[in-house]
């Protein structure tokens, strides 16, 4: 699962999240571990694009916040991939600042929260890039393992889907189709 802070522009006018130029490098940078958007949800904290593109707002955030949870529930992450400092400070408040914490994985309850640097701020300070890519191969090997351990003892998975921040996925049953990323309307 990979959260962002809300939609822009262009996100905004096609109602899907990161199809703009950060939308790219999110696609490049998920390529480079072997990953592409039919394998991971996307979504963001907040759901609509703030006025002027401004910071979301605590009260925007805090509405949203349900949504968030119920997409989390139902998509049952292995791992979520927190983008931008806005997000960082929804998805686990007061564990520090993007740039001290990027890149490591945060545990709770069997699923691994890993803060990096949103995509968009990739683009404007071109030195971030190389954090952004060593962060994206730490998600890879965060999935390795999990697969690895999952194939030790697959009985190990709860039964009951994880509320935000919480709980361990259970994996897809087989012949399901791909979940679909969900537009807004």
């Amino acid at each position: 699962m990979v959260v962002g802070e809300g939609p822009g522009f262009n996100e905004d006018l096609q109602g899907k999240p990161f199809v703009g130029a950060a939308g790219q490098l999110l696609d490049k940078l998920l390529a480079r571990i072997g990953l592409d958007r039919s394998q991971v949800f996307i979504t963001n904290v907040v759901k609509c694009r703030p006025p002027q593109n401004r910071d979301p707002l605590p009260l925007e955030a805090e509405t949203c916040l349900p949504y968030l949870r119920r997409q989390f529930k139902l998509v049952r992450p292995k791992a979520v991939l927190i983008l931008g400092r806005h997000a960082l400070q929804q998805m686990l408040p007061g564990v520090g600042s993007i740039s001290r914490v990027h890149g490591q994985f945060f545990e709770r309850s069997g699923v691994g929260f890993m803060p990096c640097y949103h995509p968009a701020a990739a683009l404007h300070n071109g030195s971030l890039l190389v954090d952004l890519e060593r962060d994206f191969e730490r998600v890879r090997a965060h999935l390795d393992s999990l697969a690895s351990r999952a194939g030790e003892n697959p009985e190990s998975a709860p039964s009951d889907p994880p509320p935000l921040a919480s709980g361990a996925p259970l994996p897809r049953p087989a012949g399901s189709p791909e979940p679909a990323q969900l537009r807004l309307l």
